[in-house]
């Protein structure tokens, strides 16, 4: 891998520069506290979940099974991102390094795709257990539910290995400035030195596939649950066939409703400052919200978590 200098640079570029949220001394403190808790509230808010699911036998179902994997996953997906980001509101030079930049590119989308992995097979739980009750137990077994759980992991990590790989290899000309909090593929691919209109195709089909095919497979599953809710006779029987995919389809709106609005148009048509601000919602704020969102709609997940608080 290199890069390359124009005739002005006397130094050798070594690695990129995220600029991150330019703006006071004062403002870069206050930002640094302020994530600081964020990323600790997250931490422990998907923590209390995994905890709440591993000491609860009577959570030892597909449904939680999927939850504390999906919160695990959560941990990492945060922490991809937000340690380097409070390392570089102290830092005077903002400095990244190529393989520090191109692992947290890889980590940072690999989870993010494993994330909508989950959803979809979250979805597809839900649809099951509502629209197949009967059938359920003996098609969702715990077997099916490791597999699809290992699938999960493993195609969330192979789907951007290759770009990634081609992407490392090439070289880089002009300004090493990254004008984001993260290495986000829009702004490294233009600091590229020949353009390539191919590889940006490969990116933008790689972000824009999962998403669309995986949000219309969680669509479809909700419209089928849906269409079988309201056959429900009881209004009782309705609430708690909702209950059980309300939390679900909250998280789904969440995550798609942002990861929508970056990746399903084109990168140039945002700006740097909408860029973050969207990229944050869904990579920090998300999942500060998700054990929020089970836990105050999850009678089960409630008890579970009073229990496992009392030890």
């Amino acid at each position: 891998m290199k890069i390359l200098t124009t005739p002005n640079d006397s130094n050798t570029i070594t690695g990129f520069m995220l600029l991150g949220f330019p703006c006071s001394r004062e403002g870069q403190i206050l930002l640094l506290v302020l994530f600081s808790v964020v990323y600790l509230l997250t931490l422990i808010g998907n923590g209390f979940i995994i905890c709440g699911v591993h000491w609860d036998q009577r959570l030892h179902t597909p449904m939680y099974i999927l939850l504390s994997n999906f919160s695990f996953l959560e941990i990492w997906y945060v922490t991809s991102t937000v340690p380097n980001m409070l390392a570089n509101f102290l830092s005077e030079t903002k400095a990244m390094s190529f393989s520090g930049c191109f692992l947290q590119f890889y980590f940072f989308f690999s989870l993010g795709s494993t994330e909508c992995f989950f959803l979809a097979v979250m979805a597809f739980d839900r649809y099951l257990a509502i629209c197949q009750p009967l059938h359920y137990p003996t098609i969702m077994t715990g077997r099916l539910c490791t597999n699809l759980v290992v699938n999960c992991w493993v195609f969330g990590f192979l789907w951007f290995l290759i770009p990634i790989i081609i992407i490392s290899q090439m070289s880089f000309c002009g300004s090493r400035i990254i004008d984001h909090f993260l290495c986000d593929p829009g702004p490294l691919l233009a600091l590229i030195c020949k353009r390539s209109p191919v590889m940006e195709l490969v990116f933008s089909t790689l972000n824009f596939l999962p998403l669309v095919i995986l949000f219309s497979f969680i669509v479809g599953s909700y419209a089928l649950i849906l269409s079988t809710v309201l056959k429900v006779p009881s209004a009782a029987g309705q609430r708690k066939a909702f209950s059980t995919c309300g939390s679900h389809l909250a998280v789904v709106s969440l995550f798609y409703g942002s990861v929508l609005v970056m990746y399903g148009t084109p990168t140039s048509e945002h700006e740097a400052g909408m860029q973050k601000i969207v990229t944050l919602f869904y990579s920090v704020v998300t999942p500060l919200l998700n054990p929020v969102i089970y836990s105050l709609r999850n009678k089960d997940m409630k008890r579970a978590l009073q229990k496992f608080l009392k030890i």
